[in-house]
């Protein structure tokens, strides 16, 4: 799920987002057979096993006969946890407005799927209708790019906006305007407003860093699509696009041709993003990115963004070694160890409790630091039975737990009293109020809430005349 909170940031899925969307809109996007065919790819294996069913189903189903469509049981399974994914499934298509309510011929309650998304959806998986790709026919490209160019464009541009992140005021120009606009919507930096505003990473950005490359960039991209409408554009457009571009072929270049100034701004957004490679807007062409790729990629998501070239090598006594010397990653693991040494090809550091309660005070979860450190772990460590030594990463989750058992509350110190009854008036006065957090009548010291400090001070200064 993307939504941030003052303690954990969590992702949308494709489908969430989707669902806040007003009907209106929906209907519209149906219009186009990319948008049907990537909104069938996350939906649940049994709502996308009804869609089949009804597809050339032109009239009413009645409820009652999809009822009955519960697939068998597995061997060990509860029947009623399958009656349970049967209205789960439904309600699902019910919220993306693919089914629509309605009466069969007698009046009794009815199921009828959307002629919208039915007939695109067609067009989609059997064929037909107009071209929906970006098919036009191009010359061979003098300048032709290939796959290993755009993979290193596109981790290149995407980790400007990551070192941006981690460093705020020494990258104020490596990113776009247009990217720094939106880490400030999505909470990931803030600026004191000030003529010479100073950014600073929040609690949310320390959190983005430890995702996952493909959670990354979907978190971003619905952050930029909440602000296209007052950037002039239209979110139709923008999601119809988006769509497109996931079912395009990694290293084919596709044509500009027919594309409004709208459109072409949108494009060149994406490609300060990384997501696509224009070499200059007079070309006529453009290379969709794995990261576009990855946008919609339904279950296959995780595949996708698999790591494959992983660097960490982490011992069962909390040393890790990165074989790197990218500047970013070096960074990333400063959040939460501590550098112990660098070579020129290698940097040494360690686990330590002192470097991960810093991360902890930064908003950072235990699970988001092994899952970090599993993302980017050497080939090698996926060779053993477990990929992070099982005594780091109960370690880590353990200093958490140590921390979650404190709570801090501010508060105001009240101490050598001259007797011990001046102290049990003010004591008692303030568990009265429900303001008193701690008290010490052998050491004759008190603390009270921030909040209740100035009645406990006046009550004082009337106590005392």
């Amino acid at each position: 799920m993307l939504s941030i909170g003052d303690k954990t940031l969590t992702c949308k899925t494709l489908l969430e987002y989707l669902k806040s969307l007003p009907r209106d809109t929906l209907d519209t996007l149906y219009q186009h057979p990319a948008t049907c065919l990537a909104v069938f790819r996350e939906l649940p294996e049994l709502s996308r096993h009804f869609i089949f069913r009804v597809l050339f189903v032109k009239r009413p189903i009645p409820q009652v006969t999809i009822a009955y469509w519960i697939p068998p049981p597995e061997p060990g399974r509860d029947v009623g946890d399958i009656a349970i994914l049967h209205r789960q499934s439904v309600q699902v298509l019910m919220d993306m407005c693919i089914w629509h309510d309605v009466k069969d011929g007698f009046g009794n309650p009815a199921i009828k799927l959307s002629d919208t998304f039915r007939e695109n959806f067609k067009i989609a998986t059997l064929g037909g209708g107009k071209p929906w790709t970006m098919s036009a026919a191009l010359e061979s490209d003098p300048h032709h790019r290939d796959i290993e160019f755009l993979e290193k464009y596109a981790m290149d541009r995407w980790e400007s906006v990551l070192q941006f992140l981690v460093q705020p005021k020494q990258g104020a120009t490596a990113i776009s305007r247009d990217a720094m606009r939106t880490l400030l919507h999505a909470g990931l930096i803030e600026s004191d407003e000030s003529e010479n505003p100073n950014m600073t990473i929040t609690s949310a950005g320390f959190q983005f860093l430890l995702l996952d490359t493909a959670s990354q960039v979907w978190f971003f991209i619905l952050k930029y699509l909440e602000t296209v409408t007052e950037r002039g554009l239209s979110l139709v457009e923008c999601l119809t696009f988006l769509f497109k571009l996931s079912f395009s072929t990694l290293g084919k270049d596709y044509s500009m041709e027919g594309m409004d100034n709208k459109l072409l701004t949108f494009l060149q957004h994406l490609r300060e993003f990384g997501l696509v490679y224009l070499r200059k807007r007079s070309s006529g062409r453009f290379y969709p990115t794995r990261l576009a790729l990855n946008i919609t990629a339904g279950e296959n998501k995780d595949l996708i963004d698999a790591p494959k070239h992983g660097n960490l090598i982490i011992e069962t006594n909390y040393r890790v070694y990165a074989h790197t010397t990218s500047e970013l990653q070096i960074a990333l693991l400063n959040i939460f160890t501590e550098i112990e040494g660098r070579f020129p090809d290698m940097i040494v550091a360690s686990i330590t409790r002192t470097s991960v309660r810093s991360a902890f005070q930064k908003g950072i979860s235990a699970e988001q630091i092994i899952s970090f450190l599993r993302q980017h772990c050497h080939p090698q460590m996926y060779k053993q039975q477990t990929v992070i030594p099982i005594t780091v990463a109960d370690q880590i989750r353990l200093w958490e737990l140590e921390r979650e058992r404190l709570e801090i509350t501010e508060g105001v110190l009240y101490k050598d009293f001259m007797s011990v009854h001046d102290f049990s008036l003010l004591s008692n006065f303030a568990s009265s109020k429900g303001v008193l957090i701690y008290s010490d009548e052998k050491q004759r010291t008190m603390v009270v809430t921030k909040k209740g400090h100035p009645s406990i001070k006046q009550f004082w200064k009337e106590q005392s005349k």
